[in-house]
């Protein structure tokens, strides 16, 4: 697994610090970002509702539960800057998972750049080139172990 410089982490963990303790309205604009981006992601999530427009869907409980669950994973990463590895087993698994329901890896790359819109509608001028950078490093780290599991599926992985 790949490492992290010092201002890297740094850079992430005092940006993340500043979006407060409640991550569910920034998962929520990544999460509305994502689905302008790649709209037939939104056909992945199953739930007993039948939402349209959008917006119903990304206030529906079921999914507020996923944004939640989406945002700890990140708090997760973030929490463990310095040893990434100790979350190796839980990202393969998660990779596994999305792999199962239908996702694909070029998806991962759509998810990234939403969390960076995120970011940059969030922290305004707080955002900045090497703050943009340190996330992009992170985020290769997380999305190459979830790479690796979704490929151990017996899916031939694409790029």
């Amino acid at each position: 697994m790949e490492k992290l410089t010092e201002k890297d982490k740094e850079l992430i963990r005092g940006s993340w610090e500043s979006l407060g303790k409640n991550k569910v309205p920034h998962g929520v604009v990544m999460f509305s970002r994502l689905f302008e981006l790649e709209p037939a992601l939104l056909n992945l999530f199953h739930y007993n509702t039948n939402c349209s427009p959008t917006q119903d869907c990304l206030s529906s409980p079921e999914f507020l539960d996923h944004v939640t669950k989406v945002m700890l994973v990140i708090d997760a990463a973030v929490s463990h800057l310095d040893d990434l590895h100790t979350l190796e087993d839980f990202l393969l698994s998660l990779g596994k998972k999305h792999q199962a329901v239908g996702v694909n890896t070029q998806s991962f790359a759509v998810v990234g750049e939403s969390l960076l819109y995120m970011l940059q509608c969030s922290l305004g001028h707080g955002y900045t080139g090497p703050l943009r950078q340190a996330w992009l490093n992170m985020y290769t780290i997380v999305v190459a172990a979830m790479s690796r599991g979704w490929a151990k599926k017996g899916e031939h992985k694409t790029d």
